[in-house]
């Protein structure tokens, strides 16, 4: 494959494939299911139990 040719699949199918990527991720991040996973993860540092592993 040379560089042109990378080059090229980068500009088309590498910039759909990054825009599909980060639109799931965004999706995935603002689902309904969770919102309760966001609040326990941002009221974590207040637990007064320790959950050493």
């Amino acid at each position: 494959m040379t560089y042109d040719a990378l080059r090229h699949f980068a500009d088309s199918w590498g910039l759909v494939f990054m825009t599909g990527s980060f639109l799931a991720l965004i999706g995935w991040t603002f689902r309904r299911k969770a919102r309760a996973d966001h609040a326990r993860a941002a009221t974590m540092i207040f637990d007064e139990e320790r959950h050493d592993a």
